[in-house]
């Protein structure tokens, strides 16, 4: 499967979107994509990537896999090797690493927030270990480095939730952003994204980097159409060898049965990498074009009708109360004080069906603003909440 970002974003500045609205109820993501008249493969990735900002994790992953999802059958000798591989805490490793590593450039599904989220988790320890710059893909400036906060005109992807979470972190921990995308296709785009971040770090030299990108870009070795990629061009001008994670690979699709036979065989409850009886990282079967290791993510288990992947020790449930909701369908965004006139990213999102919904939001410690809006994007109630 391949995936082209630039194509996917022409389409949708064609298709009109965040003209009306960023965040949008299931009736009308369903409405948009079948109002479109491209093809069923451009329609399950627009509607993957709508629901996925707008929020709604799991039919981001089943419309995806109306199209890409594949049940994937596994023979008996992978099968003997693979079960020979142990987990190991993939957060650990990779912050283990990391302490000798100078370039670290780690992928993400476009429609998959919770790669965001993983991300996310890593700043801090990243930062202690010296890494002080982080470059997004997404970005269309830096200048969410002095307003401190994403808006919804800092970037596309990063208008989802778990995005502005990780970009919130980022900023608050210390770290300083740049974009680095390119224009262009293929090749052409490789080189220029590769050279905008080659050019930051010229002048940028106190730290280390962490590099965000998607899908592809973030692999190693010769790719059939770009020669090489983002991160193979990167190392030739930087004379620097990246440290190279995939979360694509083996992350959970909508069904089990779509799922990797090895994150089948794995069933951690935490991102692992695997290790084999020689002490070295599986990173795959293909050795043409690779990276450094592949983290195994675990299956999704809900809680409260949440992704328990969300919750952490800062994190907690917040429970809107039934008066605050008069009409429905409602959705209902949280944003972090001050940023909601300021056209800032929720810190969370969930959409109201009816009064029998699941009505809990996840959210970090701080002050918030609560909005609800009707089913013609209309503000009918917000008010203020402090989860200590």
């Amino acid at each position: 499967m391949k995936f082209s970002y630039s194509l996917a974003l022409l389409l949708l500045s064609i298709i009109g979107y965040g003209q009306e609205n960023s965040y949008w109820f299931t009736d009308d993501i369903k409405k948009k994509v079948s109002d479109s008249t491209q093809g069923q493969s451009w329609k399950s990735q627009m509607a993957a990537t709508y629901y996925s900002i707008s929020g709604q994790y799991k039919p981001a992953l089943e419309s995806w896999d109306e199209t890409f999802g594949r049940v994937k059958k596994l023979s008996t000798a992978d099968s003997l090797k693979f079960i020979k591989l142990q987990p190991v805490n993939a957060k650990e490793y990779i912050l283990e690493r990391a302490a000798s590593e100078q370039i670290i450039i780690i992928n993400e599904a476009h429609h998959n927030a919770s790669h965001r989220n993983f991300a996310s988790s890593l700043l801090q320890g990243l930062y202690d270990k010296g890494y002080r710059y982080l470059g997004l893909e997404t970005l269309a400036s830096d200048s969410l480095n002095t307003t401190k906060f994403a808006a919804l005109s800092s970037g596309y992807y990063s208008k989802e939730p778990e995005f502005g979470n990780f970009i919130y972190n980022a900023l608050k921990i210390g770290f300083t952003l740049f974009p680095y995308e390119a224009e262009g296709n293929n090749k052409e785009r490789e080189i220029g994204e590769a050279k905008n971040i080659f050019d930051f770090m010229q002048k940028n030299k106190e730290g280390k980097y962490l590099i965000y990108c998607g899908y592809q870009h973030a692999y190693e070795g010769v790719h059939k159409s770009w020669e090489k990629t983002m991160a193979g061009r990167l190392s030739d001008l930087t004379g620097v060898n990246p440290f190279t994670i995939d979360q694509t690979q083996f992350s959970e699709k909508s069904n089990l049965k779509y799922n990797e036979p090895l994150l089948r065989l794995t069933n951690n409850t935490v991102p692992v990498v695997l290790k084999d009886e020689n002490q070295g990282i599986y990173n795959g079967e293909d050795k043409d074009l690779y990276t450094d290791i592949k983290i195994i993510h675990p299956v999704t288990k809900y809680i409260k009708g949440r992704p328990n992947w969300m919750l952490n020790k800062n994190r907690k449930f917040y429970k809107v109360p039934a008066s605050k909701v008069s009409i429905y369908p409602a959705m209902v965004l949280a944003y972090r004080k001050g940023e909601f006139e300021k056209q800032g990213i929720p810190a969370d999102i969930i959409e109201l069906k009816t009064s029998k919904d699941s009505r809990f939001l996840i959210l970090d410690k701080g002050d918030y603003e609560i909005v609800i809006k009707d089913k013609e994007y209309k503000v009918i109630n917000r008010f203020e909440k402090t989860v200590k």
